[in-house]
């Protein structure tokens, strides 16, 4: 393997990839995705999706999933900083309901796998922010699940300065807590 480092969280699934970058005095060179390196780290994975957004500093998207049509997602930033959340919303999960964060940058340059069945979302910290993931199934616009990115339930520690005034979409602002989706 060698191109990548990968390093698992405190919640089973999640895993923050940091490529090998190869630099001089001309710029950089990495290798974004490579399937055998991947596959060889446990991410066996058909990607059939490619997205990609940008985001002004104080944008927060989230947190969002695919109810009948769950994608496994490797996110990454290729301009700017967002913090990167997930949370586990996999049925009979020991850790069902947590969240894990990581700050994603074009300087670090890390990416971060989440699987199936979690929520996830993100806030932008930098001016500017494009952020970039690839899908292991279709956007399915009806298929749309959220949940509030301040629900104290879950109790997400963003950390968004005092003097940021965030912006969150009309259907991001409406979304439940957790306590909607247990049954």
């Amino acid at each position: 393997m060698g191109k990548i480092t990968v390093e698992t969280c405190e919640i089973e699934g999640l895993k923050v990839i940091t490529p090998t970058v190869f630099g001089d005095e001309r710029g950089y060179f990495m290798e974004t995705y490579n399937y055998n390196d991947y596959k060889e780290a446990g991410i066996d994975m058909e990607f059939v999706q490619d997205n990609q957004s940008m985001s002004k500093k104080g944008v927060l998207r989230g947190l969002h999933f695919q109810i009948n049509f769950p994608q496994d997602k490797l996110v990454r930033v290729t301009r700017g900083e967002v913090y990167d959340v997930a949370v586990d919303l996999r049925p009979g999960s020991e850790t069902y309901g947590k969240w894990f964060g990581v700050l994603l940058s074009e300087e670090n340059k890390k990416q971060f796998f989440i699987p199936k069945n979690f929520a996830h979302g993100f806030v932008v910290l930098s001016d500017v922010a494009e952020f970039s993931y690839k899908c292991t199934d279709f956007y399915h616009p009806n298929d749309e699940g959220g949940l509030a990115w301040n629900d104290p339930e879950i109790g997400v520690e963003w950390p968004i300065p005092e003097d940021m005034e965030l912006t969150i979409s009309e259907k991001d602002q409406k979304w439940p807590g957790i306590a909607s989706l247990k049954k």
